[in-house]
């Protein structure tokens, strides 16, 4: 009786015994510029804490955003490696991929999200992404062929459409080669314009605009961080606006910043499919393992936009469309 008396005085000092102190999760996220991608961290978040994770209890995240340069986005991954984080979020694409490299070698897993997969060696394959990597990825290059023809719909007297891109970015290469045989079909000639970063573009647009005929009739923004950083986004509505060329658009917000459409998932749902990826890690499945998700695309146009270019909207892509903005 006197032992068992001891006992329990000592567990009680002790705060109990046997009670298995709760994990804290630290999850390091990061993301290639913020304007536009934060509704994926939002929706990972929001997620999670409906999955039972609450922040600053059994979680936390430590937030980097990286502006566009690829040190930088190097040197945050290694930050995270070293915390020795329990996983890293990263999103978009060269974020993704940085991430990864970075894990090499260790066993911290990462969850991507809005990422190409076609060319950027992320996964060995949908069904079975292989090492600690999973994730949600962007649709690929079916969607830019996709929005091609819904800016063709729109404005079918562009002939000659403008894409802007960085040769070098990792998703390039993939959707070039889909874009050019299904604007050859349509009858569009690709304006093709290589660029090295936002002054690039910004210097290609202005030495576009002193010529006497721009060239163009239309503009489809590629899927890279040029055509959708703050910067880079507005030079191309500036130049757009004063000549008055429709612009296809790529990300959610560029609909609501002068393009006529987006066709892409929701950024906030993303993050809500990348959480439910992060949760089965964090309860003990190999993420190698967990097979890749691919999001639902949804169409916004820009009813607005559309009918200052003096164009006409089809009942039937009205119809399709998830939100018109008028």
């Amino acid at each position: 009786m006197l032992i068992l008396t001891l006992l329990v005085v000592i567990c009680g000092a002790l705060s109990g015994c046997g009670e298995k102190k709760e994990k804290v999760y630290r999850v390091g996220i990061m993301s290639e510029f913020v304007e536009g991608f934060v509704p994926i961290a939002d929706g990972f978040k929001a997620r999670m804490t409906e999955l039972g994770y609450a922040d600053g209890k059994n979680i936390t995240y430590d937030i980097q955003i990286e502006n566009m340069d690829p040190s930088q986005r190097r040197g945050v991954v290694r930050k995270f490696v070293q915390d020795k984080v329990d996983l890293i979020f990263a999103f978009p694409t060269g974020a993704s991929v940085a991430a990864k490299e970075a894990t090499q070698g260790t066993d911290i897993p990462v969850v991507f999200a809005n990422a190409n997969i076609e060319g950027t060696n992320l996964v060995e394959s949908v069904r079975q992404p292989g090492g600690h990597i999973t994730g949600v990825r962007f649709p690929g290059p079916d969607n830019d062929v996709m929005r091609l023809g819904f800016l063709h719909e729109l404005a079918p007297q562009a002939k000659r459409v403008l894409i802007i891109y960085n040769p070098n970015y990792p998703t390039t290469q993939r959707v070039i080669e889909a874009l050019r045989p299904a604007a050859s079909s349509l009858g569009i000639t690709l304006v093709e314009d290589h660029v090295i970063g936002v002054e690039g573009l910004q210097a290609s647009l202005q030495k576009r605009a002193a010529l006497d005929d721009i060239g163009i009739d239309a503009i489809l923004l590629m899927p890279d961080f040029i055509n959708h950083s703050p910067d880079g986004f507005a030079a191309i509505v500036n130049f757009a606006n004063e000549h008055k060329v429709p612009i296809g658009g790529g990300a959610n917000f560029t609909a609501d910043l002068g393009a006529m459409f987006s066709f892409v998932p929701d950024f906030f749902e993303t993050g809500m499919l990348a959480a439910t990826l992060a949760d089965k890690i964090f309860k003990g499945t190999p993420a190698g393992t967990i097979p890749v998700v691919t999001p639902e695309n949804h169409l916004r146009l820009n009813y607005r936009v559309i009918k200052e270019l003096g164009l006409n909207v089809s009942e039937g892509l009205l119809s399709r469309a998830k939100e018109i903005i008028r």
